[in-house]
């Protein structure tokens, strides 16, 4: 599954978008200490909102400017306006000024004038280049403008200044997960935990970042860490997904589960529920998915996975239903419907009746589906009537070209519909339908097979012998993926998967 980094709202974290203002120790003049601390949710900055800053202010032992004090105090309490217009006046006599420029520079991120910002936090770090606190926040301010390469200059700087500093490891750890160089980011969040092994955002990012660069024993051990110091459903869930990847699956299994239990979210059953499938233990996967769906009714993934597992089962009709209690909750999302076509040909004839109507009028909707149109026509195959077959015969037959209009590499496709012209007795169209089909895919058996069979009906005994025997080494060695339950499977994972990448 995608990851999902870290909510970085712990004041213990200081993360890329939480930085100090200003020391204690470097405050000759004005005395005042600001922290301010932006923490959007994940990973990427974002214009900071109101709600999302917090500042302390402290006196030092060389006095206080009342006209920056009742600045810092508009600016605590959200007046920005007024603080500006204190600040800027304040600026004019006094150029050269740390705390007026960072502060002034802060007020101006506040607004989303980052652009603005810009030319004081930059004075900042002119006249106080060695605070990595400043640098920090310049380096944010950078990467707010998507100005990356100034960014790293600035965080890289930091940590060049204070080699182990929790913060400075951290926040260049941070910058490179939010900029999408993963690797990059393990040395730096590894020597943040050093620092400090109780920062659970850090160890949890880095725990991330270990999983996606595929260094899974060092993901477990340092979840493990985690687990023994904070114990979370987030940290199961991820280890879940290492286990997995390291082919653990009881174990893995086992930590959906844990992560269920302690927070029986949607997105938890559907991981546990999920890993059930995958291994194919339907009947306990039937049992957390009617849970989940009591539990939230109005989850179409849900739905979707139950009718997954009662399909597994053998309960197709059951699982139809499931399915089009998904698709009334999805109705513009067609893997609902992927899976109740596939569904059609154990249907009851009602239902059959209920899957043609329902994914007619899909297509009517939408249609820019090659499966949905293959379904159609295969349900149609399958469980029209017999006493109507020119009917369904022309439903087939169009459903088919459309679906090879959407995809002319459609394999499948081109079987049924040499299929449906052998059935016609019309084996020439039928060889030709055939020999598209395994251009496709050539180790298809039962598509050597039929053409095997076609060309014997046109008399072409060398060639069906030839095709029969491709069939016959082909049959022992075919691969099991073409199961239609494993196909399911396979497609309301990814779906899940990329649900999460949404998220």
């Amino acid at each position: 599954m995608a990851h999902v980094w870290a909510d970085s709202t712990d004041v213990e974290m200081n993360n890329v978008m939480a930085t100090r203002l200003i020391s204690a120790q470097s405050m000759p003049v004005i005395g005042a200490l600001i922290l301010l601390i932006l923490s959007p949710r994940h990973a990427y900055p974002e214009t900071p909102k109101p709600g999302q800053q917090r500042v302390v202010r402290q006196q030092s032992e060389s006095g206080t400017d009342p006209q920056f004090l009742s600045a810092l105090q508009a600016y605590r309490t959200q007046k920005y306006a007024t603080a500006q217009k204190q600040l800027e006046s304040l600026v004019q006599k006094n150029a050269d000024n740390f705390e007026i420029n960072e502060l002034l520079g802060l007020v101006y991120v506040a607004q989303g004038e980052q652009a603005t910002a810009n030319r004081f936090l930059a004075k900042a770090v002119q006249i106080r280049p060695n605070l990595t606190e400043a640098r920090t926040r310049l380096g944010t301010n950078f990467l707010a403008l998507n100005q990356n390469d100034k960014a790293a200059i600035q965080f890289k700087k930091a940590v060049q200044l204070a080699p182990r500093d929790y913060d400075a490891n951290h926040n260049l750890g941070e910058f490179y997960i939010q900029t999408g160089n993963i690797s990059a980011s393990i040395p730096f969040l590894q020597r943040a935990q050093e620092s400090n092994p109780a920062a659970y955002n850090n160890g949890y990012d880095l725990a991330l970042a270990l999983d996606e660069a595929g260094r899974l024993d060092e993901a477990r051990q340092q979840l493990q860490r985690l687990i023994s110091l904070r114990d979370s459903a987030e940290l199961h869930g991820v280890l879940g997904e290492v286990e997995e990847k390291s082919q653990n699956y009881l174990a893995s299994a086992a930590q959906y589960e844990q992560a269920a239990r302690m927070d029986p979210s949607e997105q938890n059953i559907l991981n546990w529920g999920a890993e059930l499938l995958l291994h194919q233990t339907f009947a306990p996967a039937v049992e957390v998915f009617k849970a989940g769906t009591q539990r939230y009714p109005q989850s179409g993934q849900l739905y979707n996975g139950l009718g997954i597992a009662l399909y597994g089962e053998g309960q197709t009709d059951d699982a139809i239903r499931a399915y089009f209690r998904a698709s009334d909750l999805m109705p513009s999302e067609q893997l609902s419907m992927i899976f109740v076509g596939k569904a059609c040909e154990g249907a009851s004839p009602v239902l059959a009746d209920q899957i043609r109507a329902r994914l007619q009028s899909f297509l009517e909707q939408s249609d820019d589906s090659a499966e949905l149109d293959y379904d159609l026509a295969v349900c149609w195959l399958k469980t029209g009537q017999a006493g109507a077959k020119a009917d369904r015969d022309v439903q087939v037959q169009s459903h088919l070209k459309h679906a090879l209009l959407l995809n002319p590499n459609y394999g499948d496709a081109f079987f049924q519909l040499g299929a449906l012209y052998a059935d016609q007795r019309k084996y020439a169209e039928a060889v030709e339908q055939y020999e598209r089909a395994l251009k496709i895919n050539p180790n298809a058996a039962n598509t050597h097979y039929r053409l095997g069979q076609a060309l014997a009906r046109l008399g072409n005994d060398t060639r069906a012998q030839e095709e029969l025997a491709i069939f016959q080494r082909l049959r022992k060695s075919e691969s099991e993926a073409t199961d239609s339950k494993q196909n399911q499977i396979q497609q309301f994972v990814y779906s899940i998967k990329n649900s999460n990448s949404n998220q």
